[in-house]
């Protein structure tokens, strides 16, 4: 009797990792599962040239492992281009867990998840992201020092929310005094999508500058509390790109500017604090550009957590952590010039520069 011998590819609809359309000459793709506390994980390490990687560990209900392993792929490399941009001295990493945070996550998932990272001995730091908290990340340092975002009563920074959400607020100021010549938004029409921890910090900002503020967002209860705590108006739309509005802010998960909205959205901006806005880089960032819609490249704004974080690393104060955060305003309006001047769309302006770096980085170490 003989066995026949299935060649591997009839078996795959598409190579696991490296034929990926996200993939992006990753250095490392880690697997992490355990049966007993049923923890599935994907760890992505993009790139160290400019230092460690570091990056949120995001737990989420994904449909599958495609999904699952996608998402990490590409916050991962969003992490690279981040802190390429921002001038901090970190690569880009990204972990994230299979399952729903609510139900699903134990203290021990998340110390056996911390056990997985202590096992790359520094090459991936990992910090707070969607579904994790600074507690959670206490529970991890007790497992391995790799890990920012703690909580301040042990020696972190705690919660990078609000500063996340202070450089989105720096970068829409920029965007607008890009687009009309005066970066005050009192009276701006703003539809913020996605009112979690970052969403209601931007919406903060936004009304105590006066604009007029909308807020979208699936859970029906956080939207009725941020709407009574800040005054914002709430949607009650079923298509918010049909809606006329200034700047569109998205602050929930990713691709939003997809085929089905590129065309359709009616904003002047797109500003907000979610990874990964564009579908696809190229083609919706080149439509919005088309269109005349100034697009401020999510690596580029949303960075205020990641330099909060940094801070951990670095040992500096809340002084400099503001610095640097304020400091979004002056990138944000030098990549829109360099933009303008050079006939290319925002993104790939804001990744010609970030790569320009890691590569002059790539060069030193190699003489």
């Amino acid at each position: 009797m003989t066995s026949e011998i299935i060649p591997a590819k009839s078996l795959l609809k598409v190579d696991p990792v490296f034929g990926q359309h996200s993939f992006d000459d990753h250095e490392q793709i880690v697997f992490c599962n355990d049966k007993d506390t049923g923890l599935k994980a994907i760890i992505g390490i993009h790139n160290t040239v400019l230092g460690p990687a570091l990056g949120g560990t995001r737990m989420w209900n994904y449909a599958n492992e495609w999904e699952a392993l996608n998402d990490a792929l590409r916050l991962s490399r969003g992490m690279t281009l981040k802190s390429a941009i921002a001038g901090l001295n970190l690569g880009g990493g990204k972990a994230v867990i299979i399952g729903d945070a609510k139900t699903q996550k134990t203290p021990e998932l998340v110390r056996r998840f911390a056990e997985f990272v202590h096992s790359l001995n520094g090459k991936y730091i990992t910090a707070v992201d969607v579904g994790m908290t600074t507690q959670d990340m206490d529970t991890v340092r007790k497992v391995t020092p790799y890990v920012t975002g703690i909580s301040e009563r042990k020696g972190g920074v705690g919660n990078p929310s609000p500063i996340t959400a202070y450089g989105v607020f720096m970068g829409m100021k920029a965007a607008a005094k890009f687009k009309y010549g005066s970066d005050v938004l009192e009276d701006k029409t703003i539809y913020v999508q996605g009112v979690g921890q970052v969403g209601e910090a931007l919406v903060e900002h936004l009304i105590n500058e006066g604009a007029k503020v909308t807020i979208a967002d699936i859970n029906t209860e956080r939207l009725e509390e941020v709407s009574s705590k800040y005054g914002a108006t709430l949607y009650t739309g079923n298509d918010i790109y049909n809606e006329p509005m200034d700047i569109y802010a998205p602050c929930a998960l990713g691709a939003t500017i997809n085929d089905n909205t590129a065309y359709k959205i009616k904003a002047d901006i797109v500003a907000g604090a979610a990874n990964n806005q564009l579908a696809n880089e190229n083609t919706h960032g080149k439509i919005l550009h088309q269109r005349g819609i100034v697009y401020t490249p999510d690596f580029l704004i949303n960075a205020g957590g990641i330099i909060n974080v940094y801070a951990e690393l670095e040992n500096y104060d809340r002084q400099e952590i503001m610095r640097k955060t304020e400091n979004i305003y002056n990138t944000t309006l030098e990549i829109l010039e360099h933009s303008k001047a050079n006939g290319l769309t925002t993104h790939m302006a804001a990744l010609t520069i970030a790569k320009e770096r890691i590569e002059t980085r790539k060069r030193e170490t190699e003489k």
